[in-house]
């Protein structure tokens, strides 16, 4: 079983991030020459990836949109388990930093948040396998293929997960515009950390929301009353990267209390 994965960015990040198996990659004659087309195919030969030439048309009849003159027949996504988010940040030697997303439906806000989170380090997302974008090859081409370095964690129920990382010594912070809520670049982001986004629209769910330990919003002066979520969400885990970054102070967290306690 496979899928086409298609645009440069995205064939050459799988290339390189190597946790999907490629039965083969397909260029477009016309794409001879350019320096992206180039690497991929150094890789390719490296990694004894069979490679053919095809027409762009061809290339559009296997379903292959915008596909900048590459595609590749790819296993599915690699989905993983909480664990192996763990264990890389016990390698990192780091406090945790996770993305819960909330029922986010749309697949360009998807890619753009994964496209953060990569960028700034984040251990790993969690994500609901209904009601919920996967990570399609269109994902993977929008997020300038960032999702292929990140381990992303499909579960059956969000709130069981969010209890899960209490028990594991981790604050879940909700993104959220609501009386109470913090603003972000005040609160306390340094530790082990998740913070919830929500869907557009809906926000975060009734009790995703309940099961957050603290709230953070973004302040805004404009006459539009929110952000996009791609965009608070991005901010927030820019915010969080910068306090571990440079050590700034802020408020601290009083401790979690040990399960059962």
């Amino acid at each position: 079983m496979f899928e086409i994965l298609y645009g440069r960015n995205s064939v050459y990040e799988a290339l390189r991030a190597r946790r999907r198996r490629c039965h083969g990659l397909m260029l477009a004659e016309g794409a001879k020459g350019s320096h992206s087309t180039s690497r991929i195919i150094h890789l390719a030969q490296e990694l004894g990836i069979p490679l053919r030439w095809v027409s762009r048309k061809q290339l559009d009849e296997v379903g292959a949109v915008n596909h900048q003159g590459v595609a590749a027949q790819m296993s599915p996504y690699p989905y993983v388990d909480l664990g192996t988010v763990f264990a890389l940040a016990q390698e990192c030697h780091e406090p945790p930093l996770l993305l819960l997303l909330d029922c986010l439906q749309d697949p360009q806000n998807l890619a753009t948040l994964l496209r953060t989170a990569e960028v700034v380090g984040v251990h790993g997302v969690v994500m609901p396998r209904r009601r919920a974008a996967e990570i399609t090859p269109a994902v993977s081409n929008a997020s300038a293929g960032a999702v292929e370095h990140l381990l992303i964690v499909q579960v059956t129920n969000l709130v069981r997960s969010m209890e899960a990382l209490k028990h594991r010594g981790v604050w879940l912070v909700g993104v959220e515009h609501m009386p109470g809520a913090e603003e972000y670049n005040r609160a306390n982001l340094k530790g082990p950390l998740a913070l919830v986004v929500g869907s557009e629209g809906q926000g975060l769910r009734r009790l995703v929301r309940e099961k957050c330990d603290m709230w953070i919003s973004l302040p805004m002066r404009g006459k539009i009353g929110s952000l996009n979520v791609s965009v608070a969400g991005s901010i927030a885990l820019y915010e969080a990267w910068q306090q571990r970054r440079k050590g700034q102070e802020s408020r601290v967290q009083p401790p979690r209390q040990p399960p059962g306690g």
